[in-house]
């Protein structure tokens, strides 16, 4: 019996060593991922007054949620530490249509605007990168190795975006219109913070799920920023896309010129959160004992 359990132990301490070794012939890492978006920004959210930032998330609003697309590449430089870049395309939009809070929905601002990230990031697993095998030696079951391994990443990344209103049934790009008397670029920086985790299937197969805040250097991703500026000798589009407000009465004064548009205290963010499948390239010749 004794011997038994001696010839057991070791061939876990065997399969062990070689879990722990694996990681370096499942270096390379493919993935494609489908999600959603979410803005955190000056237009639509809750019932109340919003936040651009990690606070905001109380802010989030299911009606602006838009689809989003990833592919990514990810490198692993030992068991816990890996590097990822990844490009994603989705939409992000705001809608003071939706929220009853009665500044914004008097405001009345809306808007739509693609997003093309172009990120890297360094993930962390702080339990290592588990492969999900079950291992059993004459009949009695081994230790089951975890298949799930959670992570947080931080990162870097350059981004596009080109936000537009709709005008009498058309979607009209607002960079160009100068709402606010400032021009822009639609070229900026974000910084990915978020965490993740990953389902093994096998050694080369797994499945994911990432959520990831997306903190920005601009804060014109809506449009919208700082006050309102006197449009009256601009075209009827570019008054009404910079003033759609429902203002009546004692609250025409809210949306003169001069007045609260946004605010530039905070950039905007965004979110993606994305589920993933993920194939790994095996170099050379994996032997992992099989039970």
């Amino acid at each position: 019996m004794k011997k038994h359990i001696s010839v057991f132990i070791f061939i876990l301490l065997l399969v062990n060593s070689f879990q722990a070794q694996s990681w370096k012939f499942l270096r390379n890492e493919f993935s494609f991922g489908l999600g959603a978006t979410s803005f955190l920004g000056e237009l639509g959210g809750a019932n109340k007054i919003g936040s651009h930032n990690i606070k905001g998330i109380k802010d989030f609003d299911f009606n602006a949620t838009k689809p989003a697309v990833q592919i990514g590449y990810r490198r692993f430089f030992s068991q816990n530490i890996a590097a990822k870049v990844g490009f994603t395309f989705g939409q992000v939009s705001g809608n003071d249509a939706y929220t009853d809070e009665k500044f914004r929905k008097n405001r009345n601002l809306h808007f739509r605007s693609p997003i093309a990230e172009l990120a890297i990031q360094v993930d962390y697993f702080p339990f290592g990168e588990y492969f999900g095998h079950i291992y059993r030696s004459n009949g009695v079951v081994g230790k089951r190795v975890n298949n799930i391994s959670p992570y947080l990443f931080l990162g870097i990344g350059g981004f596009w975006y080109n936000p537009k209103a709709k005008y009498q049934g058309d979607w009209v790009k607002l960079r160009p219109l100068k709402t606010e008397g400032v021009e822009y670029k639609s070229i900026s920086v974000a910084f990915p913070v978020g965490m993740g985790v990953k389902y093994a299937i096998d050694k080369q197969w797994s499945i994911g799920l990432e959520v990831g805040l997306r903190y920005t250097m601009t804060d014109y991703l809506d449009d919208v920023s700082t006050e309102y500026t006197d449009k009256s000798n601009e075209d009827a589009m570019t008054q009404y896309l910079s003033n759609p407000a429902l203002s009546e009465n004692d609250n025409a004064s809210w949306t003169a010129p001069g007045q609260q548009r946004g605010s530039s205290k905070s950039n905007d963010s965004y979110v993606f959160a994305i589920f993933s499948l993920n194939y790994k390239l095996l170099k050379g010749r994996l032997n992992l004992p099989k039970f």
